[in-house]
């Protein structure tokens, strides 16, 4: 696995990456290859990182009462649409369609990325971040990923801290 810090500018940096630099953020890089065969984006980054799956974000893009919202979650539980429409003021939420998701973030999908985002959206990331020294979340490309403080995730994408995972 190839790591490189934010000070090294790699070729092909991707939006997320490029926000990060641009703000000044301390981030390492993490690359590994991509299965296309695997059966989970989020297990598989965490597998080929060595790195718990409670670190590992994944992000979800859902519907909230009409409004696509991000949700950052640990690739080891599951996004409660309830809780996440109760943190951003709403009554429903379902997940959004991919295309949809894929097209408004500019990513896709087992690439999405909560930073750099082509439309900033609204976004919740799990509480159980605040946990970790340093969470995982997607780069904006399947096979990278980036290591950050959750706090410098929560100011870039002006996220709410709130419980919308569960087990």
């Amino acid at each position: 696995m190839a790591k490189k810090s934010k000070k090294q500018q790699q070729p092909g940096g991707t939006p997320a990456t490029v926000a990060l630099t641009t703000a000044g953020v301390d981030f390492t890089v993490h690359s590994y290859d991509h299965d296309p065969a695997h059966p989970s984006y989020g297990e598989e980054a965490a597998e080929a990182m060595g790195v718990s799956p409670d670190r590992v974000f994944k992000t979800l893009v859902a519907d909230v009462d009409g409004t696509l919202t991000v949700a950052v979650v640990p690739v080891a539980g599951q996004l409660d649409l309830k809780a996440l429409a109760s943190a951003v003021g709403g009554k429903r939420a379902t997940m959004a369609d991919p295309t949809l998701a894929e097209r408004t973030t500019g990513y896709v999908r087992g690439g999405i990325s909560p930073l750099g985002q082509r439309k900033r959206l609204p976004t919740v990331l799990d509480e159980s971040a605040s946990s970790h020294p340093t969470i995982c979340v997607s780069a904006g490309r399947r096979g990278l990923e980036v290591e950050l403080a959750p706090q410098d995730l929560a100011k870039l994408t002006e996220a709410v801290l709130a419980p919308v995972a569960r087990a």
